[in-house]
């Protein structure tokens, strides 16, 4: 019953989230909320660190894990394909109707009516990751800002747009980097 839940709610993400893996964290963290047997807030945040230094789509990433700590494999299993099912559907029904109606200014309106509202699911997503990375949950004004991760970012934001030496390097060098440092100096 766990597996065919976790598809049933990867299914509705994958239907709805426009816009690519990061557009998939509002829905995780209303399943957060939802379901906080499969996994809480903070470990939200530590899934989408380890989503986005693995290789693969973000929101398969997260939905395989989820499915994982849920179910273990067949969990897993049941919500990646959750996930993925909605957009072969939908990429299915598009390009059997596309090739007939390419040039219609409908179909083109609607395609560029979807575009502000990915960016904005996107941006959504975006505040929310740096809140949770920036921010202690539960505290209120300077007390609640996480000074360590933000000297990182600014470090990191110097090292990888303005010091030339380092500008050049490969963003795996900055995520091993900071991992390090992480470890390190116990954020």
């Amino acid at each position: 019953m766990t597996c065919l839940l976790l598809f049933y709610e990867f299914f509705k993400t994958g239907l709805f989230a426009v816009g690519g893996g990061l557009a998939t964290l509002p829905f995780l963290y209303d399943m957060a909320a939802r379901h906080p047997e499969w996994f809480t807030v903070s470990q939200l945040a530590d899934m989408l660190a380890v989503s986005e230094s693995t290789p693969g789509p973000l929101g398969v990433n997260m939905a395989t894990y989820v499915g994982y700590l849920t179910a273990g494999i067949p969990g897993a299993v049941a919500a990646t394909i959750g996930l993925v099912a909605p957009s072969v559907i939908v990429i299915l029904i598009v390009a059997a109707f596309l090739k007939r109606f390419r040039e219609s200014r409908l179909v083109n309106n609607v395609f560029y009516g979807l575009r502000p509202a990915s960016a904005a699911m996107v941006a959504a997503a975006g505040l929310s990751v740096v809140g949770l990375a920036l921010l202690y949950s539960g505290q209120t004004g300077l007390a609640a800002v996480n000074w360590k991760a933000v000297a990182l970012a600014a470090v990191l934001l110097v090292l990888t747009r303005w010091c030339k030496p380092t500008k050049g390097l490969h963003p795996i060098v900055f995520i091993l980097a900071s991992a390090i440092i992480g470890v390190v100096f116990s954020f």
